[in-house]
């Protein structure tokens, strides 16, 4: 049995890093050919640098990333506090699973719903071009929000409330005890949430293609690259945001192993 589930992660594994791992080694190939590897060569990473067109996208993709990820960090992190505050358990969970639905929603949906929503605001003040790069943002923004409301809420709920109160005892106001003592013990779900908002941001297609208009991010150009034919310079791309996502994903999970430890701490520090 041990061998066959040992097989089985393995097949798992293949099956999901082979495409990677074949777009990695083509990306170093000295020819456009895409079956055939001739030769190491770094020419492809090297010519990212003239490519205008894959530039401007990679840059529209990172200051949308860093934006919605910043704003929905700080908006969900003051969500999340208000929904704990609320004391009624109902009205709780019905605002608890109102915050689900965009992620339980299809994207293709979220992002129709939205393209309409922003025509129609364009078309209400008389915008001559209703899609742009504020409803790009606004758009990330709101699919964001769940994940990091999901990330804060656990860690705000281990937070011992007798804390705040010797802390307002002690002197501080409310909004003071918020950053003196709340803030702090929340930092490592703040972070992952950010995290975790930035890489979704970073390659959302579907959301971003409807409410893009002309400001177009990396996945929609790759995309429309695809209907004539693909480089090894987007491969080479490909390899370097794959490689940022893997070193983010390896900083999240410390982070959410320290999370851990330190609940455990305070399990035992309880008992």
């Amino acid at each position: 049995m041990k061998i066959l589930s040992r097989l089985y992660i393995a097949l798992i594994l293949f099956f999901l890093y082979a495409p990677v791992a074949v777009m990695i080694i083509f990306s170093f190939n000295s020819s456009s050919s895409v079956w055939v590897f001739e030769g190491f060569s770094t020419k492809w990473y090297e010519g990212l640098v003239y490519d205008t067109t894959m530039l401007t996208a990679l840059e529209h993709t990172l200051i949308i990333a860093v934006l919605s990820a910043l704003i929905s960090t700080v908006l969900g992190t003051a969500a999340a506090v208000g929904i704990l505050a609320i004391r009624k358990k109902v009205a709780s969970s019905l605002v608890m699973s109102m915050t689900n639905i965009p992620m339980m929603n299809a994207d293709i949906v979220t992002g129709i719903s939205l393209m309409l929503l922003f025509i129609f605001i364009g078309n209400l003040f008389g915008l001559n071009e209703s899609l742009g790069f504020i409803t790009v943002l606004a758009a990330h923004i709101t699919f964001n929000l769940p994940y990091v409301i999901l990330s804060v809420m656990p860690k705000l709920r281990q937070t011992d409330a007798n804390l705040v109160d010797a802390a307002m005892d002690l002197g501080c106001t409310p909004f003071k005890a918020f950053f003196k003592v709340i803030l702090p013990s929340i930092s490592t779900g703040i972070a992952t949430g950010t995290i975790m908002a930035f890489t979704l941001s970073l390659d959302d297609f579907v959301i971003s293609y409807f409410t893009c208009g002309k400001y177009q991010t990396l996945p929609i150009v790759i995309y429309n690259m695809t209907k004539k034919s693909v480089t090894p310079d987007t491969y080479a791309l490909s390899t370097i945001i794959f490689f940022v996502v893997f070193a983010l994903l390896i900083f999240y999970n410390m982070l959410q192993s320290k999370s851990e430890k330190q609940a455990a701490v305070r399990k035992v520090g309880a008992k």
